[in-house]
Parts: C-alpha cells; sequence; structure tokens
C-alpha cells in the first residue's frame, strides 16, 4: 500500500480527482443526478412499488399462516420443553453446549455449505446434495431452536405468494400426466423450499446477511477464475451456443465448471450483485479491494460467457442498485456505459447487435419451442403437464405439440415452464411471489436509514429482477443447482428486508 502511495500513477489520479471535482462536468452531472433522484423518489413506479398489496399486509394475521407458523414451530417448541426439563443436564455436558452453539449459528454453516457446494465441477455435481445439505441445515438449526425459545423457523416473513406457490409444486407431482416421472423434480423444489425457509429464518442481524454475502463471493472468485484461465487457454467454438454466420468474430463461450455458458451467466447475475455490495459495505479497506477485485473478475467473466439475456439481467441489477442507493450517480453511470463502448471487444458488440436479431438461429429456433408450450397450455390449463421437464417432454411427444427440428428439452422461458408444469394458478403464484418480494426489498430500502443491511437487501432485490429478466429468455431451473441459488437469492432479499424493518423498530 505504500509503495501504491508513492507511485506517479498514484499521484495522477489524485490529481485528475482534484481537477473533477472542481470541473463544470461534475456540477452538471451532480445537478443532473439530483434531478434524476427527485423524479425516481416521486414517480408512480416507485410508488406501486413502495406500496403493500392487502394480501400481504394481511398475511401474518391469516389463518393460512397461523396454521403454518404452529406447524412449521411445532419441532422447534417440544426440544425448547425437553431443555428446559433437563436444562441443568444439559448445560453440564460440553458437546450439549457445542450443538446448541452451532445451532445458532446457522446462517455461518449455511455460507460455508455455500462455498463448499456451489464451486463442486458439473461432473462431480449431485443433486441431491443440495436437499442433503439444507436439509441438515434444518436440523443444525433446531439445536438452536432446542435452548433459544425465539429462534423459530419465520414462516410470516417468508409472505403469502410463496407459500402458496410451493403448495402449488406439492400438489404438482401427484396431479401430474405421469407421476412417475414427477417425483424427483419434487425433491428438488423441496430443496428449494428448505434453502428459503433456513435462509430467513436464521439470518438475524447484519453479520449474517454479510456473512452469507462472502460466501457468494467466494463461489463468484472461484468461478470466475476458473471461467478466465479456460479464456486464456482457448475454448473450442460449439456451434449449438452461437450462430457462426452472424457472429464470425465470436470465440468460443466460457462456461467455466458449470455445463452451459447460459447457466454460468445466471450464476454470475445472481451472485454478482451481492458481491459488489460485500465490496460497498465491508469495513476494512482489505475487505473491500478484496471483494471489488472479484466483482471486477466477475464482470470480466460475465462478458466471456457471451451470454445476451445475462449482460442485459447484469444491467438491470445495476441500474437498479445505482438508482436506489445512490441516484445522483445515474448520469456518471450513463455516461461510462457509453465511454465504455469504444473499448468492447468486436465479438462482444457484434453479439449485442444480434439480440434483437431474428435471423439469429439460436433465438428463431425457440419459437416453436413456445409455440408448443402454448398449445399445451390451451390443452390443459388449470392442471398443465406435472411437475418436471422430463413429464412435459412425454406429454408434448404423446400429443405431437412439438414441430421444431431441435429436440425439446424445454420451453427456454421460466415462466412459460413453470405455467405447462403447474397450470395457470402455478405460473400467477410465482410471479405473485417475485413481485411482492421485490416490493418488500426496496420498500425496506427505502425506509431504512443505511448500512450493510440496506446495501445488501438492495443488491438481493436487484439481482432477483435481472434474473426474472433472464428468465424471459432462458429456463434457469433446467439445473437443479442454478434453481436452488435463485431461491438463495430470493431469501436473501426476504432476510434482508427483515433484518431491515427490526433496525428500524
Amino acid at each position: 500500500m505504500t509503495l501504491w502511495r508513492e507511485s506517479l500513477l498514484y499521484s495522477l489520479w489524485l490529481a485528475l480527482r482534484e481537477a473533477y471535482e472542481q470541473s463544470t462536468a461534475r456540477r452538471i452531472l451532480y445537478a443532473f443526478g439530483g434531478w434524476c433522484a427527485g423524479q425516481a423518489s416521486g414517480s408512480r413506479v416507485v410508488s406501486a412499488l413502495s406500496r403493500e398489496g392487502n394480501l400481504s399486509a394481511n398475511w401474518e394475521t391469516s389463518r393460512f399462516c397461523q396454521f403454518l407458523t404452529a406447524v412449521a414451530t411445532f419441532p422447534g417448541n417440544l426440544l425448547h420443553r425437553w431443555y428446559e426439563a433437563w436444562a441443568a443436564t444439559f448445560e453440564d455436558s460440553f458437546f450439549a453446549r457445542l450443538v446448541f452453539e452451532l445451532g445458532e449459528g446457522t446462517a455461518i454453516a449455511e455460507s460455508w455449505f455455500i462455498m463448499l457446494l456451489w464451486v463442486i465441477p458439473f461432473a462431480y455435481w449431485d443433486n441431491a446434495w443440495s436437499l442433503l445439505a439444507f436439509a441438515f441445515l434444518l436440523v443444525l438449526f433446531h439445536a438452536g431452536a432446542m435452548r433459544r425459545q425465539t429462534f423459530r423457523l419465520d414462516v410470516p416473513d417468508i409472505g403469502f405468494y410463496p407459500a402458496v406457490f410451493f403448495f402449488l409444486m406439492v400438489l404438482a407431482a401427484p396431479l401430474s400426466y405421469r407421476p412417475e416421472l414427477s417425483w424427483r423434480f419434487l425433491g428438488y423444489h423441496m430443496a428449494a423450499a428448505v434453502c428459503l425457509l433456513v435462509t430467513v429464518s436464521a439470518t438475524r442481524n447484519a453479520a449474517d446477511l454479510k456473512r452469507l454475502c462472502a460466501g457468494a463471493t467466494f463461489c463468484v472468485a472461484v468461478s470466475s477464475v476458473y471461467g478466465v484461465i479456460q479464456r486464456v487457454q482457448g475454448v473450442k467454438v460449439n456451434i449449438a451456443y452461437v450462430d457462426a454466420k452472424l457472429n464470425p468474430d465470436m470465440p468460443g463461450r466460457v462456461q467455466s465448471y458449470f455445463d452451459n455458458p447460459n447457466t454460468f451467466g445466471e450464476f454470475l447475475v445472481m451472485l454478482l450483485p451481492l458481491t459488489l455490495a460485500l465490496a460497498v459495505c465491508s469495513e476494512r479497506k482489505r475487505g473491500k479491494a478484496v471483494a471489488a477485485g472479484v466483482f471486477v473478475v466477475g464482470v470480466a467473466a460475465l462478458l466471456m460467457t457471451y451470454s445476451r439475456a445475462g449482460w442485459v439481467g447484469f444491467a438491470l441489477s445495476v441500474g437498479l442498485m445505482v438508482l436506489l442507493l445512490r441516484p445522483t450517480l445515474i448520469p456518471a453511470l450513463i455516461a461510462l456505459c457509453v465511454l465504455a463502448i469504444p473499448f468492447l471487444p468486436s465479438a462482444v458488440w457484434t453479439r449485442i447487435l444480434t439480440i434483437t436479431n431474428f435471423n439469429d438461429t439460436t433465438t428463431s429456433s425457440r419459437f416453436p419451442l413456445y409455440e408448443a408450450a402454448l398449445n399445451l397450455i390451451r390443452r390443459d390449463p388449470l392442471r398443465g403437464a406435472g411437475l418436471g421437464s422430463d413429464v412435459v417432454r412425454q406429454y408434448i411427444k404423446d400429443f405431437r405439440l412439438y414441430h421444431g427440428s431441435a429436440p425439446f428439452v424445454h420451453a427456454h422461458n421460466l415462466y412459460l415452464q413453470v405455467a405447462i408444469e403447474t397450470g395457470l394458478l402455478g405460473v400467477i403464484a410465482f410471479l405473485a411471489s417475485i413481485f411482492a418480494t421485490v416490493k418488500r426489498g426496496f420498500r425496506a430500502v427505502r425506509d431504512a436509514d443505511g448500512g450493510a443491511a440496506k446495501v445488501i437487501t438492495c443488491a438481493a432485490a436487484s439481482g432477483l429482477c435481472g434474473i426474472t429478466l433472464c428468465g424471459m429468455a432462458d429456463y434457469p431451473w433446467h439445473y437443479p443447482r442454478i434453481q436452488v441459488v435463485y431461491w438463495f437469492l430470493f431469501a436473501m432479499t426476504l432476510a434482508g428486508a427483515k433484518v431491515c424493518r427490526a433496525e428500524a423498530e
């Protein structure tokens, strides 16, 4: 650090910074940014996002919520009664006290599980590990609930719509067109549900939020460095991922240790905002520098995936973070994006221009998929085909709903896929879950005075908006590990809003 401060480059940076602070450009940008902030705070969009719906407002006092809370907290209450009856015996035992302490630190254990699980290469991955890991965390949580009466599963903070959505997932398996093809997918959704419940319940303060962000940042660092190494070594062009005629100069797409470059891009879209939040709210300069470095490497890896949906989703998430946390920087962000255009590699710029080009085979090949999905919805709008892509493929094959040349794998659209698996009620509940959770996160950011909880909540809600946009062009849940990451980000939004509310109270 001393060598850096004594260097010529650092002196040049200080001179440029001083010149900018006293420049007319800075005054104009800050004036325009202040105007943007005023417009944003008084806009109808922000007002709509800040308003709480009747169902959400009355959720905690509803009989449905009280019933689910009673069921979810019954094991913890039963264990606590056992502890009270044998309190002296438990407290005299070193191992019992150790287990209690580990249970109360479930959020810390979750951050370690994230670092262990989400860096396993695709070739060695087993989807059962997610369910086993979060089931273990659920047991560990109840070890903490045994001693602490206030340490209980937090059903009210999950919200009405996510509870309805997962309830419909449970019904979709036995009501499936071919139930035997749906049961294993129910396990994937249960892993996501337990992840949501444990993350929201175990997170108690801003320190827990930062620990979970640190776990996510570690995964971004490992996957991004691996991706950069792939680029240095060279990646073979796969014509299944790119139209070679429209992108003649594009190199092979980096996929890190994932099976698909789009999957890697979606992974980064979800976790990069949390990495940026950790860089902003870290108390130590070294922590800020490390998180910022990981963020830069992660953005570079995202560019190397050549995932168009990933780029757009990431731009949306960063834009929302700036809008909510520092709206005066909006003009500077726009100017930075415009100035960066000449420095983009030609292959990246060419790839961007193909976003709206329907002659691109990777885009045009999806229209038969959409048509088949819509035909399925017309045949069975309420029930759908059943839970999981396997039964959807079988349904479409039996009724000859697909007429494309490439094999039908999934609908290549998150919302169409949810609709054809669970019917219109399922997709409505899912969309309502996203909208209600994003509203809760943004409302918490608006009402919070500051601090790490506000920044992390904003990052999680913005990242959720980014992956929601990506879902319009792809089906991220095709890989169950990414599905769990999605619901982890969902849970971080709810947990952040919970901590913000607790700090305000």
